[in-house]
């Protein structure tokens, strides 16, 4: 039951991940235009959805997920008081507050990697 959670968790703290990266693409312009209102340069937007994508695959499938969980977790700090700084304002203290609970969820992946269904799981064999 706990490797089947596992799994569940990291598709959930992930799912947010790809679908955002996707959502990028789609309105590739608007995002840039976004980014730069807050004083970003509007080509980071590349490896932003690159981080967005692969990352967030990695620790589904279980492959470097300390690491990509680490990555992420930075990742949604710093945006987090890049773009979501505005407390007078409901929504940006929510997502502020969202991008701080991710990476808390990342930093649990750090702390305590993956369980059995994962590609790094070390697989113990029997000498004989």
């Amino acid at each position: 039951m706990a490797n089947i959670l596992d799994l569940i968790g990291r598709i959930l703290i992930s799912a947010l991940f790809l679908i955002s990266a996707f959502n990028k693409v789609i309105n590739l312009d608007g995002s840039m235009g976004w980014m730069e209102s807050f004083g970003i340069p509007g080509f980071l937007i590349y490896p932003a959805i690159a981080l967005e994508f692969i990352l967030p695959i990695f620790i589904i499938i279980g492959y470097k997920a300390r690491l990509s969980a680490g990555l992420l977790s930075i990742f949604c700090i710093s945006t987090a008081f890049m773009f979501h700084f505005d407390f007078s304002d409901q929504a940006q203290f929510i997502s502020f507050l969202k991008n701080i609970a991710l990476a808390g969820g990342f930093l649990f992946i750090v702390a305590n990697g993956t369980r059995e269904w994962s590609i790094d799981k070390e697989k113990k064999y029997v000498r004989l």
